[in-house]
């Protein structure tokens, strides 16, 4: 199972055909406790980069932007009534959404769990 990063402090992990997106721990903790999020809608189409999601802290508002271009399939309903899976459990059930890639290949422009360390280190 292979887990990459963005920039913008997304994760994206490949599950068959779908991949699972959602923020990294580095970001929720940034971001401090998590208290609602607007969900993409299924079958939106998403290029690399959009915005796909809403998440809002007692801190700050940010966006959640696409790291591959695709279809999503499914959202996780349960942030809903419950964001604060995202700080609990950022890379678990705090998932966020799960698309079908248009592009699988644009993974590979992604960073590795190395690379993005290093970027977090570079941060702090």
């Amino acid at each position: 199972m292979t887990i990459k990063f963005t920039d913008d402090h997304e994760w994206v992990r490949q599950e068959n055909d779908l991949v699972v997106v959602g923020i990294t721990d580095f970001a929720q903790q940034q971001m401090g406790e998590v208290v609602y999020i607007e969900l993409p809608d299924i079958d939106r189409e998403l290029e690399q980069g959009e915005e796909a999601a809403v998440i809002e802290s007692v801190k700050a508002a940010g966006e959640l932007k696409s790291p591959v271009g695709g279809v999503v399939v499914e959202v996780n309903d349960t942030l809903t009534e419950l964001p604060e899976k995202i700080n609990e459990d950022p890379d678990g059930e705090g998932w966020v959404y799960k698309m079908k890639p248009n592009d699988p290949s644009e993974l590979d422009g992604l960073m590795d769990l190395t690379a993005y360390q290093s970027l977090v280190e570079s941060l702090q």
